[in-house]
């Protein structure tokens, strides 16, 4: 029986017009569909979430879609512009909805920042870990002009950061999903015994 292809779900949490998150998130989707990645771009300038209230935020009509999107994927890559050395508000406000489908996956993390978006990176493996998921251990990082321009990566140290990215991802996504599958299905006691449907 063959493996079910690795799931991605690339989130671009930046809202301007000319980003160079969502550049850089859609070539990072275009890398990985050769390597056997099935992948679903979620732009939150499009498809935009109210703010986050835990009292009625399930009971949207449009939730139960983007719930499914999020579970259904086995590795997230969040795309975010550098705020005052903090994630974007949209990022913050998506990542707010969720737990539980985060559970034993891998967090992507990816930057947009003049000064190496370290402290956003360091926020987004904070929210992995209090999710109860995996970060890969290093985030890519990227600025305009330098890097980004005309909606096109133009430099070839990104070129080659975001193929070594591509190819962590389908690898360690991959190792990451088969042992999640495996917690869900199986009886042994490991921190995603509390996910079983059992």
């Amino acid at each position: 029986m063959s493996e079910p292809p690795l799931h991605v779900l690339l989130v671009s949490g930046s809202l301007r017009r000319e980003s160079i998150t969502r550049t850089v998130v859609l070539d990072l989707a275009r890398r990985l569909g050769p390597l056997g990645c099935a992948t679903d771009v979620l732009d939150l300038s499009v498809e935009s979430l109210p703010l986050y209230n835990p009292d009625c935020a399930a009971e949207r009509a449009d939730f139960p879609a983007l719930q499914a999107r999020v579970a259904k994927a086995d590795v997230l890559v969040l795309g975010t512009p550098d705020y005052h050395g903090s994630i974007s508000s949209p990022l913050k406000n998506f990542l707010d909805h969720f737990w539980h489908e985060f559970a034993a996956k891998l967090f992507v993390p990816l930057v947009a920042s003049h000064e190496k978006g370290l402290t956003a990176l360091d926020q987004l493996r904070t929210v992995a870990r209090q999710c109860y998921a995996w970060a890969l251990p290093y985030g890519v990082s990227f600025a305009e002009d330098t890097d980004v321009q005309g909606g096109r990566i133009v430099s070839a140290k990104l070129d080659r950061r975001l193929t070594m990215l591509a190819r962590d991802v389908q690898v360690y996504g991959g190792l990451l999903a088969r042992q999640r599958r495996a917690d869900l299905a199986g009886r042994e006691p490991g921190f995603l015994a509390r996910l079983r449907q059992d």
